[in-house]
């Protein structure tokens, strides 16, 4: 055990890293940057079976972390469930499959050639593969036209089996959806000729939300709510009635797992609190809470940056309300954190920052700052103009505590008194 300690904090070369056993490699990749953690996965000679040992989300956020462009030769090493999760998670915008995204990552997983597709047609859902093939392909054709085949060839593009006619719907996708095809019906030709019957025949309705049923228990397994459940953390409560419930009970749901690393702004009340309520299930519901803000969102699954400002937004909430209700008392505002559900935690917090949108509504101005103010408290989530910090960046960060909601209220006051 002494030794293990002592791998985690010695910083070790490329060359002693490959010379240890596989579960030292392991333990040692969690103490390192994400940078060096995917060059040192990259260069060793068992990398397929270190990159594989990451869980999906832990592998998805090393990507975002070093970035998509940077992560080639990992994204290489990815196991069919890794790259799985990487579809569910960048398909998707709420309900709304993406073709684009799937043609965009169907070309970084085809650079791994014939193996690689056939195991990952193992994996992916035949739903999935109809509704992209459907978006991108006309078929026509098949085991039972008896059409003239001059006449049947005229009016399309290619065949790949003599049996189906195919024609491309997108130029800018043709070429790959015409790779990948001609990869199914060798590699999979039962698969190919099922597939194309069902592109061929009248387009499912329910097509996209059987893909997206499918992908929610996939996602639910790994701790992350259906898209109805993850924003209902953003219903309103009315602060000046809201009671304490206390006796909660973590939903089995929050046990999947983590997506990124949860923490809070150090020196908060919230920081504090949760450093002396430290338990496994308030670190479970903690992470429930930003997933369940992950999936509300959508979007924010693309970018790294997104992933971030998510999280600074639910700290920033739980922040706010624990000093509502627990006033510089570190004891109190862990007991709360022990006792209260997160989620109403952070509705209350939420409302209470919602009070500032209500406000800044109906409130005009011709001044460039304060344009910008109310401009980011009008949007979607409000959010905080950083030329009220100290730095005056004009830009926008999440509300971070009660002194961020005191000093917009009382300028909002100002202005409305003019």
């Amino acid at each position: 055990m002494a030794e293990m300690k002592q791998v985690a904090v010695v910083k070790l070369s490329e060359r002693d890293f490959q010379a240890l056993p596989l579960q030292q490699k392991k333990d040692y990749l969690g103490t390192v940057s994400g940078k060096e953690k995917m060059d040192l996965i990259v260069a060793d000679p068992d990398a397929r079976r270190l990159a594989a040992g990451l869980q999906p989300q832990e592998f998805f956020w090393l990507m975002k972390e070093v970035g998509e462009a940077d992560a080639v030769d990992l994204l290489r090493l990815a196991s069919a469930e890794q790259c799985v999760f990487i579809m569910d998670m960048e398909l998707w915008d709420g309900w709304t499959f993406s073709e684009d995204q799937a043609c965009h990552w169907l070309t970084y997983f085809m650079e791994g050639g014939e193996p690689r597709i056939h195991e990952l047609l193992k994996h992916l859902d035949f739903e999935l593969l109809q509704l992209l093939l459907s978006r991108e392909i006309i078929v026509g054709g098949g085991i039972g036209d008896q059409g003239n085949d001059e006449e049947r060839q005229a009016d399309y593009d290619h065949t790949f089996d003599d049996v189906f006619m195919i024609k491309f719907k997108n130029p800018k996708h043709s070429q790959l959806i015409g790779s990948f095809l001609s990869m199914l019906v060798k590699l999979d030709n039962e698969l190919y000729t099922a597939l194309m019957e069902g592109v061929k025949g009248d387009v499912d309705l329910e097509l996209e939300e059987q893909c997206q049923r499918f992908r929610t228990g996939r996602l639910q397994d790994l701790g992350f709510p259906p898209l109805d459940e993850a924003l209902s953390i953003y219903a309103r409560i009315h602060p000046d009635r809201f009671e304490l419930q206390g006796g909660k009970e973590l939903a089995s749901a929050g046990e999947g797992g983590h997506l990124m690393p949860v923490f809070a702004d150090e020196g908060t009340l919230l920081s504090r609190a949760l450093a002396r309520a430290a338990s496994d299930i308030i670190s479970q519901e903690l992470n429930y809470l930003v997933n369940s803000a992950l999936v509300a969102e959508g979007q924010a699954f693309h970018e790294p940056e997104s992933m971030l400002g998510v999280m600074h937004r639910v700290c920033g909430y739980l922040n706010i309300a624990l000093e509502t209700l627990a006033p510089g008392d570190e004891n109190k505002a862990a007991q709360l954190l022990a006792e209260e559900e997160l989620k109403r935690l952070f509705q209350l917090g939420y409302s209470i920052v919602l009070q500032l949108k209500f406000a800044a509504r109906d409130t005009e101005t011709v001044d460039y700052a304060t344009g910008k103010l109310l401009a980011g408290l009008k949007s979607k989530r409000p959010r905080f103009y950083r030329g009220l910090d100290a730095d005056g960046v004009d830009g926008y960060r999440e509300f971070r505590d009660l002194d961020d909601v005191r000093r917009v209220s009382d300028l909002l006051a100002q202005l409305q008194g003019q």
